[in-house]
C-alpha cells in the first residue's frame, strides 16, 4: 500500500510539472488553410519552449507543412555545416543539391530572388590582395522589394570586431530603421505582412515575409584564424563583417528566377561547368541590378504582383542554408534542405 500511494504521489508531482512545463512553453498556430496543419495549435517542446529566445541555444521551430503537425528545436544560431545556407565567400548549392559557387563582385549588386511579388538583392564586400585577378567575396547586405514595400538590412563597415556592438543596421521605404537590442524586440511593417525579430541582443536577426520567405540573418567578421588560414589578407581597417544567411521561401512561382530562386523551377538543370574542380555559376550581367533596392537586372520577373496568388507547383517551397563555411575565395554557397 505504502509503494501504491508513493507510486501515486510521483506521478502527481511529474503531471505538475509537466502541466507547469507546457504552461510557459509558447506554441504556433497554424494559420494558413494551404498547409497540411491548417487551424492547428503546436505547442513548443519543453527543452526550447520559445520560438525566438533560445534556450541552451536551441529555439523552438514548427513546420505547419508538415503532416505530423509536430514541433523540434533547432540552434538558435546558423549552422554553417548542414545543408541550405549563405556563409563566408559566396558558394551556391543548388536546387539539385550540387555544389557551386558564384564570385560575385565587390561593391555590386546581384539578384539572388526574382519573382513577381519577391525582389531579394544582395551587395557583396570584398578584398583583392596583390596578385589576385579576382575578389575575395562577401554578402554585405540584403535588400528586399515586397510588392510596394522596400527594406534592407546590411552589416556595417568595421576596422576591429566586437561582439558588445550591434554590427546590423536596417531601412524601410527609405527611412531608417530601430528596432531596440533586446532578444525578441520585434518590428512589423504598417501592413503586418513583414516582420524583423532579433534572435539575440545584436547582430541576429529573423525576417518573415508573408506567406513567402523566412531568412535567419547574422553577422560575423572574417576572423584573424580565417586569415591566417585562408591568406585572405585583410587589411587592418576593415575585418570585412557580412552576412551569414538562412533561407526559406515559400509559395515561388514556376517562373523564378535569380542566382539562388532559379535552382526552383520545374526541371531546372545546372549550367555550372560539371568538369572544373569548383563548380562555377557565370552570368554575373543576367543577375547584376544598378543598386540594392532595385529590379532592372536582365532576368528579373519582379513586377510588384499581390503575393494573395497561391502556385501549385512541387517547388512552390525552396529551403536553402547559406551559412556553410567557405574554404575558397567565391562568394555564395546554398544547400538545399530537403
Amino acid at each position: 500500500m505504502k509503494i501504491s500511494k508513493t507510486s501515486s504521489l510521483v506521478m502527481t508531482l511529474l503531471s505538475i510539472m509537466l502541466c507547469f512545463l507546457r504552461a510557459k512553453s509558447q506554441g504556433v498556430y497554424c494559420s494558413d488553410p494551404y498547409q497540411l496543419c491548417f487551424q492547428k495549435y503546436i505547442l513548443c517542446p519543453a527543452e526550447c519552449p520559445s520560438t525566438g529566445a533560445a534556450t541552451n541555444n536551441k529555439v523552438c521551430y514548427v513546420d505547419c507543412r508538415n503532416i505530423l503537425c509536430t514541433s523540434e528545436c533547432r540552434r538558435a544560431s546558423l549552422n554553417c555545416n548542414r545543408p541550405g545556407p549563405a556563409c563566408n565567400d559566396p558558394r551556391l548549392i543548388a536546387g539539385d543539391e550540387s555544389v557551386v559557387y558564384f564570385h560575385g563582385k565587390s561593391k555590386e549588386h546581384f539578384s539572388l530572388v526574382s519573382d513577381p511579388d519577391l525582389q531579394i538583392n544582395a551587395r557583396f564586400t570584398g578584398h583583392r590582395p596583390a596578385g589576385r585577378s579576382r575578389d575575395f567575396t562577401w554578402v554585405q547586405a540584403l535588400g528586399f522589394l515586397f510588392n510596394s514595400q522596400k527594406f534592407s538590412l546590411e552589416a556595417t563597415k568595421v576596422a576591429t570586431w566586437d561582439d558588445s556592438i550591434d554590427h546590423l543596421t536596417f531601412s524601410f521605404d527609405g527611412q531608417d530603421l530601430i528596432i531596440p537590442k533586446e532578444i525578441l524586440s520585434t518590428w512589423y511593417s504598417p501592413k503586418k505582412d513583414i516582420k524583423i525579430r532579433r534572435a539575440t541582443k545584436m547582430n541576429s536577426v529573423t525576417v518573415t515575409i508573408k506567406d513567402k520567405a523566412e531568412i535567419m540573418v547574422n553577422v560575423v567578421p572574417v576572423t584573424k584564424e580565417d586569415d591566417r588560414i585562408q591568406s585572405y589578407k585583410v587589411l587592418s581597417d576593415d575585418c570585412l563583417a557580412h552576412l551569414e544567411v538562412q533561407f526559406r521561401f515559400l509559395n515561388l512561382s514556376p517562373r523564378v528566377d535569380g542566382i539562388l530562386g532559379r535552382t526552383s523551377r520545374p526541371g531546372f538543370q545546372n549550367q555550372a561547368k560539371s568538369g572544373a574542380a569548383i563548380p562555377v555559376i557565370g552570368g554575373e550581367d543576367k543577375f547584376r541590378t544598378t543598386s540594392l533596392l532595385s529590379h532592372d537586372c536582365k532576368t528579373c520577373i519582379f513586377i510588384g504582383l499581390s503575393s494573395s496568388i497561391k502556385w501549385e507547383t512541387e517547388h512552390a517551397v525552396l529551403d536553402l542554408d547559406c551559412t556553410r563555411g567557405a574554404s575558397f575565395e567565391y562568394g555564395i554557397i546554398c544547400r538545399s534542405r530537403k
